[in-house]
């Protein structure tokens, strides 16, 4: 028998994903959150490109898994609110910063990554600045995720199954077979389990079984309104990602300054240089927009994702660092599987909450 209702925590991608992972399968859902400035869905890049992080083993098989999860993913979405969000799968181009990167990168090529000489890489991508050649990742590239988000939104307000509360959750009272939510409000909220989405403030929530390393960081970026590429291109220090309205979307700084979501005109200057570093061609180009986001990292950059061995009530789907958008689909499979029950058909003992022990506060 499903659950009569899961309480998911966090308004984001992931627990948008999650929430709709388990309307789909007819399950009640109390979806609770509030808008925050710096939250980081809305503020990505989008990227989905497993193949230019530097993890490796389960890290690069989920990512791997969960970029392959997107088509099937958006097409459903698609189907279910008539809204098409845009998307490429034309693969990343990653340039090597030297000569001896060139090698390296050139002799590491495996599985979906193809080595391309100079002369390629001018054939496909002319205003690119790769004189070293580049390594395509073929099966890699974007999702507009602020539209993604935004079709989300749509169809968990439309969804008879989901209740979604404007609230902020502050405290979690889970009991052998259930768990309470205690919001700002006052308000408390009841399921048989409650899902933990609550991405870079995690930890200001209060009653969780064990303390978790996250911790946010902020990343700044901007938009210029030229698209000279066609493909994201990763190098300069940062990355490039052209999208569909003209505009390309140049990140990111890594800042450890806790909920500080503000703009900085160094960061502004870093990025403009990453920028005419991929491509001189954006060294003129008309400055759009600067934010920034406030990314959820793990002292590994991997997600925590499973029950909470001491209260299985709890299940937690956050953590995910720089790939939240990437993970947010798959995630939501394993997670939405777990709560009712069944044994998700990809496994994540790699990504338990106990690997960092019982009181990690890093």
């Amino acid at each position: 028998m499903p659950p009569d209702r899961i309480v998911v925590l966090g308004s984001g991608l992931i627990g948008l994903c999650t929430a709709a992972a388990l309307a789909q399968r007819g399950v009640a859902v109390t979806l609770i959150g509030e808008r925050r400035d710096g939250e980081a869905s809305p503020a990505a890049a989008g990227m989905l490109a497993p193949g230019v992080e530097a993890a490796a083993g389960p890290a690069l098989d989920f990512g791997i898994a969960a970029r392959d999860r997107y088509p099937a993913f958006l097409d459903w979405l698609r189907t279910a609110t008539g809204l098409a969000v845009a998307t490429s799968r034309d693969g990343i181009l990653q340039l090597p910063a030297t000569p001896a990167d060139a090698t390296r990168m050139r002799d590491d090529a495996h599985g979906d990554s193809v080595w391309l000489p100079l002369s390629d890489v001018r054939k496909l991508e002319p205003a690119l600045s790769a004189p070293y050649g580049a390594l395509l990742h073929e099966k890699d590239g974007w999702v507009d995720n602020a539209a993604l988000v935004a079709a989300l939104r749509s169809y968990a307000l439309a969804s008879a199954e989901i209740d979604c509360v404007d609230d902020r959750a502050v405290a979690v009272e889970p009991s052998s077979d259930s768990a309470a939510v205690r919001c700002a409000s006052g308000r408390h909220h009841t399921g048989s389990s409650v899902v933990i989405a609550t991405g870079a403030w995690t930890r200001d929530l209060g009653g969780l079984p064990r303390s978790l390393p996250i911790v946010p960081v902020r990343g700044q970026m901007i938009a210029l309104s030229a698209a000279p590429l066609r493909h994201v291109a990763f190098g300069g220090g940062g990355y490039a990602v052209p999208r569909l309205n003209g505009e390309t979307l140049v990140g990111s700084t890594m800042e450890h300054v806790g909920f500080d979501a503000s703009t900085t005109p160094k960061a502004l200057t870093q990025l403009r240089t990453v920028a005419s570093a991929i491509a001189p061609a954006f060294a003129e180009a008309p400055l759009a927009r600067h934010w920034a986001g406030l990314r959820p990292l793990t002292p590994d950059m991997q997600p925590i994702v499973g029950r909470d061995p001491d209260q299985p009530a709890v299940i937690y789907a956050c953590g995910h660092s720089r790939n939240g958008i990437l993970m947010a689909p798959l995630t939501a499979d394993v997670v939405s599987a777990l709560a009712c029950g069944e044994q998700p058909w990809y496994d994540i003992a790699p990504f338990s909450p106990t690997r960092f022990g019982p009181n990690a506060n890093h």
